[in-house]
């Protein structure tokens, strides 16, 4: 009996450090040894397509204007961008605000019914006038060429999908204040560009064919995550990854904001998990690996550390346990104090590292409660991000 708590304990442990500690540098190994980089197409002006901006809102009266004003300014041949808001339900004056640029191109898909965003998007992407549709949040702004840089890769046939790189940004300061979890996600994001099995995109900016959109089921969680894998697995054109094709938010001001926002994502990734099972087949490849060593695991990774710590209190006659039971003990005490040590030093770092780990698990906890029981719902309760 002890032998077995003993394995479950190791085997638990062992799949955490794999999933955040072994799989970044791997993966990194792997792409280049096995992957290739893929050029930029060159693409003339006269050679970009006809693009379609989809900015999908709710209640957004906040940021709408501004984002409409980036949106027409972007270096972009005027004639071949539609910029489309579609306001999902809106109660405030986001349509009233879109009315005011409508002399100016910008069409304003307005449903009346709050239905949520994958149900928005499904109605609102056949109606695009354009080959490539650009997917957008109202309170996300575009750097001058992001849509230029998407656009020329689909020069290449072979290409469905091409994922942009989001900044975050200070609300108060206006800085770049990426956090070295985000850079973490971003270098692994790379690597399996480079391998061909990037696993989604971020909603904040991507651009997809449309004719190789197929419709998500209304409650859809992670829309950003199931719309290229779904395309992909349909089609079988690459995603790709693009840094040079930037734009930036702003992070949440509050802590519960960012926290309620990655229970939802925890929820659209155990959601997830059953919609997309087949990519968990090693005949996929590294699509396959990728998708289990990224996301599968990771999601599941809160049961794992659980049960590290109930495998472990049950062997503390042992010294050696009774230390590593110590050891996560202090981990947890110092992730509880990371939410309340301030600092921008090595000092503030030790402490805010452990925090968000934690923070991110106990996320996914909730997400999962919140999937198994159905209150997490496809319709949009707003968040500052």
């Amino acid at each position: 009996m002890q032998l077995a708590v003993e394995i479950m304990l190791w085997t638990t442990l062992a799949i955490v450090t794999y999933c955040y500690v072994v799989y970044p540098p791997l993966i990194w190994i792997c792409s280049r040894l096995f992957g290739r980089r893929t050029p930029a197409p060159v693409v003339s002006e006269g050679e970009l397509p006809p693009v379609t901006l989809l900015i999908a809102a709710h209640n957004e009266e906040a940021w709408i204007r501004a984002r409409i004003e980036n949106a027409l300014d972007l270096d972009y041949p005027r004639e071949k961008l539609e910029v489309v808001v579609a306001s999902d339900g809106s109660r405030d004056a986001t349509a009233k605000i879109v009315k005011d640029f409508l002399d100016r191109g910008v069409r304003l898909l307005d449903y009346q019914e709050n239905r949520g965003k994958s149900t928005t998007l499904n109605a609102s992407v056949p109606q695009a006038r354009h080959p490539i549709v650009v997917f957008s949040d109202a309170n996300t702004f575009f750097e001058p060429s992001a849509v230029r840089k998407l656009a020329r890769w689909f020069a290449d046939p072979a290409i469905g999908t091409v994922c942009g790189r989001l900044v975050l940004t200070d609300p108060r300061k206006g800085n770049n204040v990426d956090s070295l979890y985000w850079k973490y996600e971003t270098f692994m994001k790379k690597s399996e560009s480079r391998l061909g099995a990037l696993l989604g995109a971020n909603g904040a900016i991507y651009a997809l064919r449309k004719n190789n959109y197929v419709p998500i089921p209304a409650d859809t969680l992670v829309d950003d995550f199931m719309i290229p894998l779904v395309a992909r697995r349909q089609d079988g054109k690459s995603i790709i990854y693009d840094d040079e094709a930037v734009a930036w938010e702003e992070c949440p001001s509050e802590i519960g904001d960012e926290f309620r926002r990655r229970s939802r994502i925890g929820a659209g990734g155990f959601q997830a998990i059953w919609r997309l099972l087949p990519l968990v087949s090693p005949a996929r490849g590294w699509v396959s690996f990728s998708y289990v060593s990224h996301k599968v695991l990771r999601w599941i990774c809160p049961f794992f550390l659980v049960t590290a710590l109930v495998a472990n209190a049950a062997l503390l006659d042992s010294l050696f346990y009774l230390l590593l039971m110590l050891a996560q003990v202090a981990f947890y005490i110092i992730s509880g104090l990371g939410n309340v040590v301030s600092g921008r030093g090595l000092a503030g770092k030790l402490f805010r590292l452990p925090a968000m780990f934690t923070s991110m698990n106990i996320a996914l906890l909730v997400g999962c409660w919140n999937w198994l029981f159905a209150s997490q719902r496809g319709v949009w309760q707003r968040t500052a991000r």
